[in-house]
């Protein structure tokens, strides 16, 4: 991009997002896919709409709602023809839903589907039950969440890669006690 300023580590390492402003931030898939874009680097509202192929005033406001919320931040602004242009970038490298609500988490899988469609790359997806006792349920999580985190980043010429990773208990079916 012309005249991109330095890439800059976001602010926060880890973000847990907690607040309520903060999952209705993110139950819109244009947002979640805002959020990927500007994980990897600052871009103004114009590089965005481009990226994305969306209206510069639809993007702007997407941008308010996600800055309001507190997951992404003004990083950078430049003088241009008169004007002031803004680098926005997220406020954190790794964002952690604690407690997903149905919104935020149906928004997420929602832009991840998105993001699967236009892969130009052979994409994975599994989805597999394991009965696990509480215990191993945890060493997976942990295991799973070390594999994401120690992942080596290869050069800025590589092509980018999104990982969705979810671990959780499945519901019992409605008018069931616990015993299978």
């Amino acid at each position: 991009m012309r005249d991109q300023p330095p890439y800059l580590s976001p602010p926060e390492d880890v973000l847990e997002i907690i607040a309520p402003e903060q999952f209705a931030a993110l139950a819109n898939p244009l947002r979640q896919r805002l959020l990927f874009a500007l994980g990897r680097q600052p871009a103004t509202i114009r590089q965005l709409a481009a990226q994305f192929d969306a209206k510069k005033g639809n993007v702007a406001h997407h941008l308010k709602v996600l800055r309001e919320a507190g997951l992404v931040h003004v990083a950078e602004t430049r003088q241009v023809r008169g004007g002031t242009e803004q680098y926005y970038q997220r406020m954190a490298r790794h964002m952690v839903v604690a407690e997903p609500q149905v919104a935020g988490s149906a928004a997420m899988l929602a832009a991840v589907a998105q993001e699967l469609d236009l892969s130009p790359a052979e994409t994975h997806l599994t989805l597999r039950h394991l009965r696990l006792s509480p215990t191993k349920a945890r060493e997976l999580g942990e295991a799973l969440a070390k594999l994401v985190d120690e992942a080596e980043e290869g050069a800025e010429d590589q092509p980018l890669h999104g990982v969705v990773v979810a671990l959780y208990q499945q519901a019992l079916p409605t008018g069931t006690t616990g015993s299978v």
